[in-house]
């Protein structure tokens, strides 16, 4: 399902996208299944009415700090599904999930258009730094029920992430 959600286009003059290409999207929720930061209360799909999926969200255990938090991804939705409210939906459950499991905080690393929808501000304004200072632009945090203050300090997503 990543695979296909994160197919980047044919380039000019290329006919078709490169065929048997994983993307490390795919290759990344892979990994996290198989580690101790897995949390399978916070992979959520989306399907379709046949039942197949069409979207796919993961929250995984990362660390502000000494404090457990969640790093959120990949997000992603097939293309057939895109711009169709598959993305928001998704987006709203893991957060309801996360909340209801006494959940902190969510970080991520993504657009800065997107996710402020969803209550996501810079991850800096609540003294959350991330791994690669660069980052800092698109380094996003949304609070949870159970946030308080003291969670601060670096950011560290699951194992699998230092990988892609």
């Amino acid at each position: 399902m990543h695979t296909a959600a994160f197919a980047k286009p044919p380039a000019p003059g290329q006919a078709t996208v490169e065929a048997g290409r994983i993307s490390v999207e795919a290759v990344l929720v892979d990994a996290l299944r198989a580690c101790d930061a897995w949390i399978p209360e916070l992979s959520l799909v989306a399907t379709s009415g046949d039942g197949s999926v069409v979207g796919h969200v993961v929250c995984s255990r990362a660390s502000a700090g000494a404090a457990p938090v969640l790093g959120l991804g990949p997000l992603g939705v097939l293309p057939a599904f895109q711009r169709q409210g598959v993305g928001h939906a998704l987006m709203h459950a893991v957060l309801g999930a996360a909340d209801a499991l006494g959940e902190p905080i969510i970080v991520l690393l993504g657009h800065s258009d997107y996710y402020p929808l969803f209550g996501f501000r810079l991850a800096e304004e609540y003294g959350i730094t991330p791994p690669v200072p660069g980052w800092a632009p698109n380094f996003q945090a949304r609070t949870l029920s159970t946030y308080t203050p003291a969670i601060r300090g670096d950011f560290a997503y699951a194992p699998p992430f230092d990988d892609v």
